[in-house]
């Protein structure tokens, strides 16, 4: 399941998409960050996923962390890390909030993309940020029931398949007779209601509000295989690290802080859900919040990439000492 450069080359049409899916037009970035105290805002534009774990970049915006740091955030909404990539690659946008699969295939192939930070990371016990579910007469109660189904990730051949194989079949089910298929996490809940699909891998809301309406949890596979595995990590291009160090450098100091706010004022990310998504209070009060934090020490990669290997997803592990670059 390996991707190749040439796939790479023709999702450049994502990029376009990405790009042109915004809230509004925003200026190409400037080549360095405003010098602190100027008063000038550097434009940067981020890609990210329109799901609960994006709350703390869009609470971090509100409460104008991101100018202390001369820095003016637009948020591009993506569907994955590994779509947002061609962006990154083009120069579209400048840096990247996703999953980590997509970041490893591109450092297999040297296409030059960076991990340089943690985002949110997966709860190691109790109730989990994502989850398989299925609608409540659907007879799925266990990750073995998933065998032989049609299950839906929102970016096939990422870690949610991965992990949903793995923890399948050490439920002692078959993985290999699974059918995956490609949904975006919003269109999960109708896609089930439609008989599209058996199952759908997917985070808060869109997790809450299924097994709110009746549906069942069935696995979460992140604490079934790797827990406290790194849900998104932030990323970006080395040709960006080498040719515009005072930008990654204050994008990865805003960051930071910007994952602090979020840890201690929780009610700040769930009203920035409320808003961003569209949801209501109750729901958003509802939702299972990541562990915000941008150390990688403990995010799981190698162990994702090593799960990665062993399902044929990649032919060989990545060098780690490239694709993960701390930047703070």
């Amino acid at each position: 399941m390996k991707k190749t450069l040439a796939a790479f080359a023709l999702a450049a049409v994502a990029a376009l998409t990405l790009a042109g899916c915004s809230d509004s037009a925003a200026p190409a970035a400037s080549d360095s960050a405003a010098p602190e105290g100027s008063g000038e805002l550097t434009p940067v534009r981020v890609a990210a996923l329109p799901i609960a774990e994006t709350g703390a970049l869009w609470a971090a915006i509100d409460a104008g962390i991101f100018e202390e740091h001369g820095l003016d955030v637009e948020v591009v909404p993506a569907q994955g890390g590994a779509q947002a990539i061609p962006a990154l690659l083009s120069g579209d946008i400048d840096f990247a909030i996703g999953q980590p699969m997509g970041p490893i295939r591109a450092s297999l192939q040297d296409l030059g993309v960076v991990i340089f930070s943690n985002y949110a990371s997966s709860l190691a016990d109790g109730a989990d940020v994502n989850s398989v579910v299925a609608l409540g007469d659907s007879g799925i109660t266990s990750p073995a029931d998933l065998a032989g189904k049609r299950v839906s990730v929102n970016s096939i051949g990422a870690a949610g398949d991965l992990t949903i194989r793995k923890a399948v079949d050490d439920a002692g089910g078959d993985s290999s007779t699974i059918e995956f298929i490609e949904v975006a996490f919003p269109d999960v809940k109708a896609q089930l209601e439609a008989g599209n699909i058996d199952a759908g891998w997917a985070p808060d809301p869109f997790r809450g509000q299924i097994v709110g309406a009746g549906g069942v949890d069935v696995v979460s596979p992140y604490q079934a295989t790797i827990p406290g595995l790194t849900v998104l990590t932030n990323f970006t291009t080395q040709e960006k690290i080498d040719s515009d160090p005072d930008l990654v450098a204050a994008y990865s100091e805003a960051m930071t802080d910007a994952l602090a706010y979020a840890t201690d004022n929780e009610d700040a990310v769930r009203a920035a859900i409320v808003k961003n998504l569209e949801i209501p209070e109750a729901a958003a009060a509802a939702i299972t919040l990541p562990d915000f934090t941008p150390e990688l020490g403990d995010a799981g990669i190698e162990d994702l990439a090593a799960l990665a290997v062993e399902y044929g997803y990649i032919d060989a592990e990545p060098d780690f000492d490239t694709l993960i670059q701390p930047q703070s």
